[in-house]
């Protein structure tokens, strides 16, 4: 394990989860090499993370880590992103059973929960309602599942291809979709550092293109359908300035039978995890310490 150069203000929080020891593992899918990363001891209780669209699984490094004392911890990159091969097409059911496959793959102990964010958070939901043996439950963060889908071609809010001619000049053009107001630098840093590879003599993004290509009209009501066949615990995470606004808070919790928890991040935009970290980490432990000691709700 590399623990990358960390900016001079990352607080002492931030230092010990990125320096938690953290290992690598694949598992192929359907013909494509599925990477992922794990922390904690195998055989103990899980959870996933999924990242979302043009992201990896080091986004989520900074609050993931931070549960390797008590949990078997697994960070996936789903296909077309990060350290993961890329297809000819991507769809959200393969991608859901690529999150099954790594789960058995990485030694978890009994059922996991699974946690994504943006399109993660999309694929988390069609995880639950086609593998419903497999998964304890979920929490969904700030996936703006909706009937409407007014997004605009997530191709051009990408941008076109570029390669950068060291490390530094790729950072300082490393952008969000969608922006938001307020980032905390030193978790931009860390994320855009892992983001980039080494090709034609110059360091480009990891993500595959071909999938904005692919949903250009946005991905929001691709869940829509299995909202209805979820049947494990789902918690709903919103940001107070992200995309899940109050309307569609309330659409998905009558879409999912009026007994999923619907829990704004106060002060949050949209990727909660680069400028409310602790905010979100406490947000999960209390929703995974509550679900120790509760019985679900039932539609």
């Amino acid at each position: 394990m590399t623990v990358p150069s960390l900016l001079p203000d990352a607080p002492a929080w931030f230092r010990r989860a990125v320096g938690v020891p953290y290992g690598h593992g694949a598992v192929e899918v359907d013909g494509c090499d599925v990477h992922y990363l794990h922390w904690g001891e195998p055989g103990r209780r899980g959870l996933v993370f999924v990242h979302g669209g043009g992201a990896h699984a080091h986004w989520w490094t900074p609050v993931a880590a931070t549960f390797a004392g008590k949990f078997r911890v697994v960070a996936i990159d789903l296909s077309g992103h990060g350290d993961s091969g890329h297809r000819e097409a991507y769809d959200p059911e393969q991608w859901a059973d690529e999150v099954v496959a790594v789960a058995a793959d990485a030694g978890i102990g009994g059922l996991p929960v699974v946690i994504g964010h943006s399109m993660g958070g999309f694929i988390t939901i069609v995880t639950a309602a086609r593998h419903p043996a497999d998964v304890a439950g979920v929490i969904v963060c700030d996936s703006p599942v909706t009937e409407a889908d007014p997004e605009i071609s997530a191709h051009d809010s990408f941008g076109r291809p570029r390669t950068y001619p060291d490390v530094e000049a790729a950072i300082t053009r490393f952008r969000t979709v969608p922006p938001q107001e307020h980032y905390l630098d030193y978790v931009v840093d860390f994320v855009a550092r892992q983001s980039l590879e080494e090709e034609d003599g110059g360091w480009r993004w990891k993500f595959d293109r071909r999938i904005f290509e692919q949903f250009g009209r946005g991905v929001r009501g691709l869940a829509v359908p299995y909202l209805t066949q979820v049947d494990c615990r789902l918690a709903l995470l919103r940001s107070e300035n992200g995309l899940v606004t109050p309307e569609i808070g309330a659409f998905m919790f009558e879409k999912l039978g009026r007994v999923t928890p619907v829990i704004e991040i106060p002060e949050a935009g949209h990727h909660a995890m680069l400028d409310q970290p602790l905010i979100l980490l406490t947000a999960l432990r209390t929703l995974l310490a509550d679900w120790d000691h509760s019985e679900p709700h039932r539609r």
